[in-house]
């Protein structure tokens, strides 16, 4: 019996148990587990790219007067090209970033004989064979007017030297720079140097000018008369002649008997030895004269002697100027050729100087950006300071240089010159 009743309890107990866990539970919900964000694969690098293939070469190309009237000129011209080029080569070239090197630059030079058909050919020829990144310029004037053409036409920039004809920048070529002194500077300067140097009651202010019949001399002898009287001087003669004329007595003696002072002319080389020449014999010595052109080269002392002294020239540059690049300049030229270098060997080195900043600036071979960087260049050269103008002419000094002793001397600006201007010119006979 007490066995039946232990039974019935736990059957009691057992049922209880099983109730209550079929009842209402409380749950603690257990924390999410952590959002996982995929991790971002690593960008993989790209293989860096190879620059393009670098040409051999970079190609200029120059049409040269080496022989004709102003061969005299042209021979002072090439020898400053190659100069710079075999200096920037002997560094290895110049540094292109497209192609990640420096290049070393290839110079083609053709004589054009003084003939302004056969220069524009020989340029077209360059560009045809060379198919250059730069055209450098000949010498002359009338040289630069017909070859500048050509590098518009094919869109080369052109550099060029030995030339101060103006007009030629009002054409609107993009691509013709020069960083040489022009017409305006030249008929304003002549006048205020004068000025400057001499007290006002001993200056020659009786002027002559012989213009020569050609664009330049039309245009600077328009100028030179424009300048005259607003700075005291007044013109008693204006003669013109062609180039070549063998015979310019006329015109001298027009000069002598009007008490002209002062000659103004740019001729040639050989019209301007003519002239010389014929002036001695006809005994009318200037006081001062200015002859651009002419006595450029030394064979003007060489075949005038001391005739050819007391001449003036505006030639763009002289050895004795005191900038980076002119001492070595003149110690490579006088191992080659025994003398100092030529008035135009330091502006058509500046050109190469220019030509290889504005390259390296560009950072291309592409003969548009070059052109921009040449246009946009402000650097120092061997001529100074160079800056261009929205037409392409230069910011550059306008030194005046004299024939004393047989040699040409810097005598202006003063702080330059290796000599004062002798003034007045001795008589020819008292020579």
């Amino acid at each position: 019996m007490r066995t039946e009743k232990v039974m019935a309890i736990m059957t009691v107990l057992l049922v209880g148990a099983l109730v209550a866990g079929c009842g209402p539970q409380t749950v603690t919900p257990t924390q999410a587990p952590p959002t996982v964000t995929p991790t971002k694969a690593l960008p993989t690098a790209e293989p860096t790219k190879a620059p393009p293939p670098a040409p051999e070469y970079i190609e200029f190309g120059a049409s040269i007067p080496l022989t004709g009237k102003y061969g005299a000129l042209g021979a002072m011209v090439k020898p400053g090209y190659e100069i710079a080029v075999a200096d920037i080569n002997a560094q290895g070239g110049v540094y292109v970033a497209e192609y990640g090197k420096k290049i070393p630059i290839r110079l083609t030079i053709y004589d054009d004989e003084s003939d302004p058909t056969k220069a524009v050919s020989k340029l077209e020829t360059i560009y045809a064979e060379r198919n250059p990144v730069v055209f450098l310029g000949g010498a002359a004037s009338d040289m630069h007017a017909a070859t500048a053409a050509v590098a518009e036409k094919y869109k080369v920039p052109y550099l060029g030297i030995a030339f101060a004809l103006y007009s030629i920048h009002q054409q609107g070529y993009r691509y013709l720079f020069s960083p040489f002194p022009k017409s305006p500077a030249q008929a304003r300067d002549v006048f205020e140097i004068l000025n400057a140097s001499i007290p006002e009651g001993q200056r020659p202010t009786k002027v002559a000018i012989f213009q020569e019949t050609t664009d330049w001399g039309i245009e600077l002898g328009n100028l030179w008369k424009e300048n005259a009287p607003k700075y005291g001087y007044e013109v008693v003669v204006y003669e013109t002649y062609a180039p070549r004329t063998e015979d310019m007595s006329a015109m001298i003696l027009k000069a002598k008997e009007a008490g002209a002072e002062t000659l103004l002319t740019v001729p040639s080389p050989p019209d301007g030895i003519t002239m010389v020449k014929q002036m001695v014999e006809l005994g009318w010595t200037p006081k001062f004269t200015l002859m651009i052109r002419a006595p450029e080269n030394v064979a003007w002392g060489e075949t005038l002697g001391k005739a050819g002294d007391y001449v003036t020239i505006f030639p763009g540059w002289h050895h004795a100027l005191n900038f980076p690049g002119v001492d070595e300049l003149n110690a490579k030229y006088q191992a080659q050729f025994g003398r100092p270098a030529d008035l135009l060997t330091g502006p058509a080195y500046a050109c190469v100087q220019i030509a290889a900043a504005a390259i390296e600036k560009a950072g291309t071979l592409d003969r548009e950006a070059v052109r921009d960087a040449i246009a946009a260049i402000n650097m120092m050269t061997v001529v100074g300071p160079v800056t261009f103008n929205t037409d392409g002419t230069g910011n550059v000094l306008n030194p005046l240089v004299q024939w004393q002793n047989g040699k040409q001397e810097l005598v202006w600006p003063p702080e330059h010159a290796s000599a004062p201007l002798a003034y007045p010119a001795v008589p020819f006979d008292k020579r």
